[in-house]
């Protein structure tokens, strides 16, 4: 009887809290269905309708939101940072020095002459930023650019004159202490941007005739500088006006990109002065200009003579060989005279016995 009486009243509505709303599940696929039941009373069918444009919302913009959010959160989390002192920051007022000796000497001997600018306080922008180097020792500064001056600058201003030297010498020098070593094993000992720039590496292992701890071997590092110095310099002078094109005839076809697995005795036998001068006819010409100044033309009739009988790998015989060296040293000498009116022979004596002087 109790049971019949409860069946037979009318439903008492429910107030069900939001957070209960998903126990619905189950009856109710959606609000939609839920507001269209006719067990929920009509006052609460507009709060219904809002909780489902809220739903809506929340679906259709949650990674908007999420983002708001974690932005509004990343802001409040940041510290505000003053720009307003720059005086620790390099570049910006942080690597302000006074002068130096160095930096009076650089301005007497190279600046004011030649307009040549030399950096070797340390900027890592000013060199290869994939290298591991380390900056000049500043007792080497000034030996170093003093022998260069001696060995490349007046040499060429006394065969020639000043102003040849103040148009066509680089600009500007960047000095790094230590090797710039590539992926293939080799090592960079110099580099030139344009004709402008300059970059010596090495300049830790510079030690000359005199110096305490000097060894005869350091003459190899003292000759590789100044040989890269006369290279990159030739660079300079055939970018300017360009070398006889027979020149790229007297080898062709024994250029190559694995010059570095060649060794400079084995180049000789087949017509170059080194393996470099294997890379290709600019590095040919250039190498040939470097090789015949520093080693003087005693040491560089030492190499032409000192290859040997036979044939080389490449089926050059040694008097090819020989021939091939000659004709590259007539075009060198010829350019010299014809195009900078440069009487070469003269130069190569200048040059050697300044470097003769470095390491003897």
């Amino acid at each position: 009887m109790m049971s019949k009486i409860q069946t037979n009243k009318q439903p008492i509505a429910k107030v069900i809290p939001i957070t209960f709303a998903r126990g619905w599940k189950h009856m109710y696929p959606s609000y939609d269905e839920l507001i269209m039941d006719n067990r929920v009373p009509r006052w609460l069918v507009p709060l219904l309708e809002r909780l489902k444009h809220v739903k809506n919302f929340l679906v259709n913009h949650t990674q908007k939101i999420v983002f708001f959010f974690c932005l509004i959160a990343s802001l409040a989390a940041c510290k505000k940072d003053s720009l307003d002192k720059v005086d620790s920051i390099p570049g910006l007022g942080g690597d302000t020095w006074g002068a130096t000796p160095i930096d009076k000497w650089i301005n007497d001997s190279l600046t004011i002459p030649f307009n040549i600018a030399v950096k070797y306080k340390w900027d890592q922008f000013e060199l290869s930023l994939n290298k591991t180097l380390v900056p000049p020792k500043e007792d080497k500064i000034i030996p170093v650019l003093s022998s260069i001056k001696k060995v490349w600058l007046d040499t060429y201003i006394a065969e020639k004159d000043s102003m040849f030297m103040k148009k066509y010498v680089p600009k500007f020098f960047a000095l790094a202490g230590s090797a710039s070593w590539n992926t293939d094993g080799t090592i960079t000992l110099g580099t030139a941007e344009g004709g402008r720039k300059v970059v010596l590496y090495v300049l830790n292992d510079f030690r000359i005739k005199g110096s305490p701890d000097y060894k005869p071997s350091d003459s190899f590092n003292i000759k590789q500088m100044f040989h890269t110095i006369e290279h990159e310099f030739g660079h300079i002078l055939h970018q300017t006006i360009m070398y006889p094109q027979d020149f790229k005839s007297i080898t062709v076809g024994f250029y190559t990109s694995n010059w570095n697995n060649v060794s400079d005795a084995n180049a000789n036998k087949d017509g170059f002065v080194t393996a470099y001068a294997e890379s290709a006819p600019d590095e040919d010409f250039v190498e040939m200009i470097a090789m015949m100044l520093i080693e003087g033309k005693g040491g560089f009739d030492a190499i032409v003579n000192g290859i040997p009988p036979g044939t080389s790998a490449n089926n050059v015989t040694q008097a090819q060989a020989v021939n091939k060296l000659r004709q590259k040293e007539a075009i060198v000498v010829n350019y010299f005279k014809d195009t900078w009116g440069i009487n070469f022979y003269s130069l190569q004596t200048r040059v050697r016995a300044q470097v003769e002087k470095l390491i003897k």
